[in-house]
C-alpha cells in the first residue's frame, strides 16, 4: 500500500515538476526578450509612476523653503551667505522616504505627498 501511495506521487510529481519547469522556461524566455508582464512589473511601474507624480506635486513647496544655493544667492529675502545645500538634501531625502513608504502602504498619490510634505513641515 506505501509503495502504491509513493509511486503515485511521484509520477504526480514528475509530470508537475515538467509543467513547472516548461512554465519557467517560458517566463525566463519572456523576460530576456523583455515581453514578460508578471505582476510586479506592472505594480513596479505604478508605483514609480506615483512616486514620480508625487514628488512633482511637491516640487514647488520644496524649492520655495529649500532653495538651492543659486536661487538662494537671488533673492533678496534669503540669507545668500547661508548654505540651503544641506538642508535641502536632507528635506529631499526624508521626502522621499515619507512617500515611498506611503505609497508602499497603499496610498493615493495625493495622500503620499501630504505624507512627504509633513515629514519636514511644508
Amino acid at each position: 500500500m506505501h509503495v502504491m501511495r509513493w509511486l503515485t506521487s511521484k509520477i504526480i510529481g514528475l509530470f508537475l515538476g515538467e509543467t513547472q519547469s516548461r512554465r519557467a522556461n517560458t517566463m525566463s524566455k519572456e523576460r530576456e526578450a523583455g515581453t514578460f508582464e508578471g505582476g510586479y512589473s506592472t505594480k513596479s511601474r505604478q508605483f514609480e509612476s506615483d512616486y514620480n507624480a508625487a514628488t512633482q506635486m511637491l516640487k514647488l513647496r520644496i524649492d520655495e523653503r529649500f532653495p538651492d544655493s543659486y536661487y538662494a544667492r537671488l533673492s533678496s529675502d534669503r540669507n545668500s551667505s547661508y548654505d540651503y545645500g544641506q538642508d535641502r538634501a536632507l528635506a529631499i531625502d526624508t521626502i522621499s522616504t515619507a512617500i515611498a513608504m506611503a505609497l508602499r502602504g497603499g496610498a493615493s498619490v495625493e495622500q503620499a505627498a501630504a505624507a512627504g510634505a509633513a515629514s519636514v513641515r511644508i
